[in-house]
């Protein structure tokens, strides 16, 4: 992790690391850090320090809807339609399409009306409604699009269909059965008692318009643009143990766990039952599955938010887990945090520690995709 900050510190201006590895039948998890919670500072960042997940907050969003679909309150298949008749244009699109980037429906933050208000005022308290404004009347999209509208949606349709907000039935359904104490969820700016335990976090992301925000410290402006679909903060600590009982089958019967790891290729948009060298990367209903010719096949996401990265990674043929964040928001070609994770997994792999994953085959890949 130190040796990632001194190469590649100055390039993705970050200047903490932190990250936890969570061995399968371990008692707890490792937790080291590296770096200062300020680029340039002196404050060491901790190993209990949080950070913005972004859109590894997908997967609990898409947990809620299938609990909801187990306890037969709706059906992922059931059309947008029956329970958002608020926007006609999306009647037919099926829930499920929402979860899989396949639905069609535009991303609210690539439109430039939502970049000048964020500009404009970075404190904005961003509903839902506005949120998805910004697309209603944008082009559709085709095959596999990815859209953080679509987690909005769902969020919108959680309220309905629960009768509670999406806040309080994320706390009642997940975090306080899992115990997860330091993963939180504010649909707005988080509270000193959660940020305190927060470095900074900066855009250095080029490819957004921004100016005024580039290379500054955002991490105490609002997650209300994020929402359900990357609001989340948490240690990665917790990270690990919800994806250890996601990926473990903890939080669905087996059907609808079969329906949260049911793959479309985000290359050809088709139904595929695993990746492969060939199609190496299949995404789910909020998680995405990668195979590497280092790694092999195992699952994975990469969340950002405008100042933060959070990656974590499930293999399943070694339980191992692992989580780290840092504390940028890049552009993908400057993102070199797939390389940090070859070397966290190959230094396990050679102190013994794990065993190689059965399957590995696919040409190397720089960045770990989908984000944000």
């Amino acid at each position: 992790m130190e040796g990632y900050l001194r190469e590649r510190g100055a390039a993705e201006r970050i200047s903490a690391a932190g990250l936890s590895v969570s061995l399968p039948n371990g008692r707890s998890t490792i937790d080291v850090s590296a770096g200062t919670t300020t680029f340039g500072g002196s404050a060491a960042v901790r190993p209990d320090s949080v950070w913005q997940i972004g859109s590894n907050t997908k997967a609990f969003t898409s947990v809620l809807l299938l609990q909801l679909e187990a306890s037969h309150r709706l059906s992922i298949d059931d059309p947008l339609g029956r329970w958002l008749p608020e926007y006609p244009q999306w009647r037919d699109v099926p829930i499920r399409r929402l979860l899989n980037m396949t639905s069609g429906i535009a991303t609210y933050d690539d439109q430039p009306a939502w970049y000048a208000d964020y500009a404009a005022n970075p404190h904005t308290y961003f509903t839902r409604e506005r949120l998805v404004g910004y697309v209603v009347g944008a082009p559709a999209t085709s095959g596999y699009s990815y859209s953080n509208t679509n987690y909005i949606l769902a969020e919108m349709i959680i309220e309905r269909v629960s009768g509670v907000s999406y806040q309080e039935h994320l706390y009642r359904r997940i975090i306080h059965p899992l115990g997860l104490c330091d993963l939180h969820y504010r649909p707005d700016v988080y509270p000193a008692s959660v940020t305190s335990r927060e470095p900074a976090g900066y855009l250095f992301n080029s490819t957004f318009p921004l100016p005024r925000q580039m290379g500054q410290d955002v991490s105490r402006d609002t997650l209300s643009w994020a929402r359900a679909a990357g609001g989340i903060v948490s240690t990665t600590s917790d990270m690990t143990r919800w994806e250890r009982a996601l990926y473990e089958g903890r939080m669905l019967p087996a059907k609808q766990q079969a329906k949260l790891e049911s793959l479309i290729s985000t290359r050809t948009s088709k139904p595929i039952d695993r990746t492969s060298a060939t199609d190496p990367q299949g995404f789910g209903l909020g998680i995405a599955q990668l195979t590497d010719e280092k790694l092999g096949t195992f699952w994975f996401y990469e969340g950002e938010t405008l100042g933060f990265r959070a990656l974590h990674a499930y293999f399943p043929d070694s339980g191992l887990i692992i989580a780290f964040g840092l504390n940028s928001g890049t552009a993908n070609a400057n993102d070199h945090s797939a390389t940090l994770m070859r070397t966290v997994y190959g230094t396990l792999l050679s102190h013994g520690v794990i065993r190689p994953q059965s399957e590995a085959a696919s040409p190397e890949h720089e960045t770990l995709q989908p984000s944000r």
